[in-house]
């Protein structure tokens, strides 16, 4: 299938490494042009090096920003604009939050997610939405925790259901104009986030062979398998695809 991306220009937060480098990837392998944030320059400028390998370096783009300031939205269609002189679409990804249970997580700790995991993805989701031109797309990279709570994950369970339910506002907000809005729940992906989740309780191969039983398919997920289906998502190819949260997570989860 033709996703239909050559030539097309998306932000991708976060893009440097885990869910959003494996996006990125999946969109420049189908001639997509990317800007990519972080907060890391070292990891932006070995990103950019190789997703622009071979294609003459006018494949993608870095930005190091942070999703919680309140600039980040408009650098980086600035970055898009002076680039390419177009932007079509983005992926939010805005991170993992600190591990724990509700009864141990400090107020301080819910004051810094809220502004990077919640109020940084609805910043960038608006701007940049009413930004896009119609024929334009977004997607957020929540989490399974929008329709079942995870063990010892009380911020997750508590922010990402009201990110799912923003992007839902949001993609009747902005469907008029021809902008769709979706959201991606990824389970269980090999990423160094989930590599690091599954040390922190001390026995990550026990954590991994636990997680792998609730799994159908019997197996994490290969960030490239969510990048696939994150650029599909965004691309024409699911022009009728608008307001849905699709779970990536090889059937853990258990409702509709």
């Amino acid at each position: 299938m033709d996703l239909d991306l050559a030539e097309r220009v998306f932000i991708v937060t976060g893009g440097a490494r885990g869910l959003g480098r494996a996006t990125a990837d999946a969109l420049v392998a189908e001639g997509a042009r990317v800007v990519i944030s972080g907060r890391s320059r070292k990891s932006l400028d070995a990103a950019v090096a190789e997703l622009s390998e071979g294609s003459g370096g006018n494949t993608a783009v870095a930005v190091e920003a942070d999703n919680a300031d309140a600039r980040t939205p408009s650098r980086l269609l600035k970055a898009a604009e002076q680039a390419w002189g177009r932007v079509d679409g983005a992926l939010i990804s805005v991170g993992g939050p600190p591990k724990g249970p509700v009864t141990e997580i400090t107020d301080e700790q819910w004051t810094a997610s809220f502004e990077a995991v919640f109020l940084g993805a609805i910043r960038l989701s608006r701007d940049i939405g009413t930004a896009l031109p119609s024929g334009g797309s977004l997607a957020l990279v929540l989490s399974s925790s929008v329709r079942s709570p995870l063990p010892e994950m009380a911020i997750s369970n508590g922010l990402r259901p009201g990110l799912a339910m923003v992007a839902k506002t949001l993609s009747d907000e902005l469907g008029p104009r021809g902008v769709r809005v979706n959201g991606l729940m990824p389970g269980r992906i090999s990423t160094e986030r989930v590599t690091e989740l599954d040390a922190s309780t001390g026995d990550a191969a026990a954590a991994r062979a636990a997680a792998e039983s609730q799994i159908p398919l019997g197996r994490y997920g290969e960030p490239e398998e969510f990048g696939r289906a994150a650029a599909f998502l965004l691309s024409p190819a699911a022009s009728f695809v608008n307001g849905v949260m699709l779970p990536v997570d090889g059937g853990l989860l258990r409702t509709l």
